[in-house]
């Protein structure tokens, strides 16, 4: 079974940073993209950062030029370092995985999910 497990969530004031971990754990092989959402409370969970296994990025608008995503391959870890946030950066940041390979050859690709964590930007 694959796990994810996220951490760095918190409370900061407007204009600080916030830097989120997302360890992937278990059987596994390989992944193919890793990615940040968000929910705030009252909106559908929307796209925040998306990161290909190549390490191409793609962002929302809302975050460009202060959200950078990364990864580590051989740790099968992602990180979302948040700077200059604002109050409407307020949601519970949820990490994900896409396209992952639990053995090598062909077969099922499977998705998965954190358990998210809250971060609260205040004015």
């Amino acid at each position: 079974q694959v796990q994810l497990v996220e951490s760095g969530g918190g409370l900061v004031q407007a204009g600080g940073s916030l830097r989120l971990s997302c360890a992937a754990s278990g059987s596994i092989f390989s992944i193919n993209s890793m990615a940040w959402y968000r929910q705030a409370p009252g909106k559908q969970r929307e796209l925040v950062a998306v990161i290909t296994s190549g390490g191409s990025t793609n962002y929302a608008d809302s975050v460009k030029g202060r959200f950078t995503i990364s990864r580590d391959n051989a740790a099968n870890t992602v990180y979302l370092q948040m700077n200059s946030l604002k109050p409407e950066d307020t949601a519970v940041y949820y990490c994900n995985t896409d396209g992952v390979r639990l053995q090598a050859g062909p077969g099922a690709r499977y998705r998965y999910w954190g358990q998210g964590t809250q971060v609260t930007v205040s004015s």
